[in-house]
């Protein structure tokens, strides 16, 4: 139990921390925010580790409550460390005390109190108004399932998305004429850049490859390995460095329950699913009208970010049909399902909303007279499939529209399909 002269140190200290932090790039999920603040609901910011979830909260703070009129608590802190949930009432009688009565609560890193949604749940109940953020799915869910269903809004917070980080460089997206040839290339040199070394804010501020280092060993020791008890430590490690170096392949549970003598397809289940609640990654089904075939094939696995590819991947060099493959697998809409389709051949993405088919999506470097038949009949066999009337193709830098069997293709740049989006 944390002393109250304790308390009122590190309250203190987090408010006056979380004030003096910069605000940065506005990030574009801040509108979403601001459009449903009208709302009772708790506001529920997720995210792989610092992606940005802190500075969007200072964000709203500072646009919606001018800097005022908030509590504040951080539980990364590790002064923090073992706090139990009885503790609440002792942190809000201390807020109460150092800063008056307040109505709305911003708490970073939720999940590391076991049994927070009674606390969250009863405050909600008499009128208060909370803004949470998680970086790990599951520790959240356990929580949010029991007491809070049907009372949050879940906000997913990537990187740096490409117009982020055009602002980041300080180009002015609003002003941008891409037909004027200076702004073009412009573009194209940045975009380069955003390929291969995404967009994690603070690694683009300091460009030191230990800083993602540090996120994945972060989430591989002290929100999985310490958190979900892991057992098998050895094959966790080994299972998560094949994935991250293998990104965009397919693979199955069993076949590497094989390679790496696991012992058990469920023990392989679970790790992975370890791995995609910590948002580190995203596990891609094949596409099929079945449920029960979506989750016997065999998956894919994309990375949230591109710049974690040359720090944990083995692989010496990575193709950059893969790297914009794996870029665009982060980039669709929030509320997009994606799948891989696989036939008599493949096509990279097919999304879904609401349970209806968006759109299916051919990724490549370069359309040219080696891959031509093989990437549009894959699309092909994808739109007839899915009874769609067009399909997209996104390259490097090419554009195009065009018409095979009465089915319209466009061809756009990445760089663009990710202006637009």
């Amino acid at each position: 139990m944390l002393s109250k002269e304790l308390l009122r140190q590190i309250l203190t200290e987090q408010r006056n921390s979380i004030l003096k932090k910069q605000t940065g790039i506005e990030r574009e999920t801040l509108s979403v925010i601001g459009e449903k603040l009208r709302l009772p609901h708790i506001h529920v910011v997720t995210g792989i580790r610092r992606c940005g979830k802190s500075t969007l909260l200072r964000q709203v703070i500072k646009k919606y409550h001018h800097d005022q009129d908030f509590y504040y608590i951080n539980f990364e802190d590790e002064r923090f460390l073992n706090f139990e949930a009885t503790g609440f009432n002792d942190i809000y009688e201390t807020l109460v005390s150092l800063f008056g009565p307040q109505k709305t609560f911003f708490i970073d890193e939720i999940q590391h109190v076991e049994d927070f949604d009674a606390f969250v749940r009863r405050f909600y109940d008499n009128g208060f108004k909370f803004f949470i953020t998680g970086s790990n799915a599951g520790l959240l869910k356990e929580e949010i399932s029991t007491r809070l269903t049907g009372r949050h809004i879940d906000t997913g917070l990537r990187p740096f998305s490409f117009t982020e980080y055009l602002r980041f460089k300080n180009m002015a997206v609003e002003k941008i004429n891409v037909l004027q040839t200076e702004d073009r290339a412009n573009i194209i040199s940045l975009f380069e850049d955003y390929l291969t070394i995404g967009g994690m804010p603070e690694f683009l501020l300091y460009k030191d490859p230990d800083i993602l280092r540090q996120i994945y060993d972060d989430i591989l020791y002290k929100d999985i390995i310490v958190r979900k008890k892991v057992e098998n430590v050895h094959v966790a490690k080994e299972l998560y460095l094949w994935l991250m170096t293998n990104f965009s392949r397919k693979f199955s549970y069993n076949a590497l329950s094989k390679k790496l003598s696991a012992g058990s397809i469920n023990t392989i289940r679970k790790y992975t699913d370890y791995l995609e609640e910590s948002y580190l990654v995203r596990l891609v089904n094949k596409f099929d009208y079945s449920l029960n075939k979506q989750l016997v094939n065999d998956k894919k696995v994309y990375l949230v970010d591109n710049g974690f590819i040359p720090v944990i991947s083995t692989q010496p060099g990575v193709d950059k049909g893969w790297l914009l493959e794996n870029l665009v697998s982060s980039n669709f809409k929030p509320d997009q399902e994606i799948f891989y389709f696989s036939g008599k051949r493949e096509c990279d993405f097919i999304t879904m909303a609401n349970k209806t088919i968006g759109e299916a999506t051919q990724v490549c470097w370069e359309l040219n007279s080696d891959n031509y038949k093989r990437e549009t009949e894959g699309l092909l066999e994808a739109i007839n499939f899915c009874n769609l009337s067009e399909g997209l193709i996104l390259t490097y830098n090419q554009e195009d529209t065009l018409s095979i069997q009465n089915k319209k293709i466009n061809i756009i740049p990445v760089w663009k399909w990710l202006m637009k989006s």
